[in-house]
């Protein structure tokens, strides 16, 4: 009895033992599926708010306290460098059109072209302004020339702010200097950078770490970028940096590599070190995880278009451009390609564009490229219920 005593004692020490290692191990396991997203990207941003995104489909990789307001500081000129691309884009304003300095332009305190009262400086010098040196001279100049005054253009920028969808977000100048209500988001952020990529010209500038402007200036204006990442970090073409003692450090920074295109905005990081270090780190991050997949290839054969139900008359339309997406690594297997021919269509000549292909994941567009015909196909060649065949959509996996 002693015997069994003794037995039966040893198994319940083997298995409160046994219990003791396997019950954290399960508590550990659930830890880990429940982790914090910070933790995800495998180490703590510092900045106070920040986002990571695929910027051509919008995707957003990571986050972290996105939608929590704060002041932008010169992150704002984001906005006004979008204002004058659009307007550039649409023909109101040209490159070469004179910017007359006022006063107030002159008066601009912190980050500066120290542009002179009366000055004259073109559209492009100005944007270069803005864009390299981040001049709060250079901004009231464009604001002033595109709406009259500052105020006017802020009224603008608040507008166009609320057509992009910008929620949290208001402006009360140009330059993002420190002003009561004065305030935006990480994610509100990345929308307008977003657009602003949208003109790829700006890329031109906010990619630049020096410029000399000397043209009618008895000492030259030096330009250097506020945005070392253009120099030291791989791909780094802009976008806009930002510092006030409100504020602390942001940046909205855009690099491409092989294709890929990230954006990262930092808000609110406590030392420019940590800003760019936070944008590094996600920035690798995201092109770890992503990748550049031509889809379809510039004059490459798409799809052979039936003329007839027999399928013996027919034309092949072939891709205008490259189609090239950014997916996720992995997923591949996923997307499916569709044909759309435009069943409107009465004659075709070799060349013609007659549709389109789109590329989708799952419900998401990831890409569309035009259509064109190889021949010419004359109307007696079109089957009678053309439109039956042509407004078929022709479904492919990749």
């Amino acid at each position: 009895m002693k015997k069994n005593k003794f037995v039966l004692t040893l198994l319940l020490s083997v298995l409160l033992s046994l219990q003791a290692i396997i019950l954290p191990t399960a508590f550990a396991d659930d830890e880990i599926k429940n982790e914090p997203a910070d933790n995800v990207i495998g180490f703590e941003p510092q900045a106070k708010s920040v986002i990571l995104l695929e910027p051509n489909s919008g995707k957003i990789i990571y986050e972290k306290n996105a939608d929590e307001q704060f002041a932008p500081a010169s992150v704002t000129k984001i906005m006004t460098m979008l204002l004058a691309m659009e307007a550039l884009d649409d023909g109101r304003i040209t490159l070469q059109d004179k910017i007359v300095c006022s006063e107030k332009v002159k008066s601009m305190g912190g980050s500066s072209m120290i542009l002179d009262t009366g000055e004259v400086r073109t559209v492009e010098e100005i944007l270069k302004g803005i864009a390299i040196a981040s001049g709060n001279d250079a901004a009231v100049a464009m604001a002033e020339f595109l709406e009259g005054s500052e105020e006017s253009f802020a009224v603008k920028m608040n507008e166009r702010a609320k057509e992009l969808g910008m929620t949290n977000t208001h402006f009360e100048n140009a330059t993002g200097l420190s002003a009561s209500g004065h305030l935006s988001t990480a994610r509100d952020i990345s929308i307008m950078s977003r657009e602003l990529l949208k003109h790829p010209n700006i890329l031109k500038y906010s990619s630049i770490y020096m410029e000399t402007i000397s043209e009618g200036r008895k000492t030259p204006i030096e330009l250097v970028n506020h945005n070392k990442l253009v120099r030291f970090y791989k791909g780094c073409d802009g976008l806009k940096t930002g510092f006030t003692q409100e504020a602390m450090y942001c940046i909205s920074a855009t690099s491409i590599r092989d294709n890929v295109r990230m954006l990262a905005v930092i808000m609110g990081a406590p030392t420019y070190k940590q800003r760019n270090a936070d944008a590094s780190k996600l920035m690798d991050f995201g092109f770890s995880k992503y990748q550049s997949k031509t889809i379809v290839a510039k004059d490459v054969d798409v799809q052979q278009i039936p003329l007839n139900k027999k399928g013996d008359s027919f034309f092949i339309a072939k891709a205008k451009d490259d189609l090239k997406v950014t997916i996720e690594k992995g997923t591949e297997e996923e997307l499916t390609k569709k044909v759309n021919i435009n069943p409107e269509l009465k004659k075709i000549n070799a060349g013609d564009v007659v549709g389109y292909c789109e590329v989708y994941n799952g419900d998401e567009l990831l890409g569309k490229v035009e259509l064109y015909s190889d021949r010419e196909v004359k109307q007696s060649q079109f089957f009678k219920n053309i439109k039956d065949i042509f407004s078929n959509i022709f479904d492919h996996s990749i």
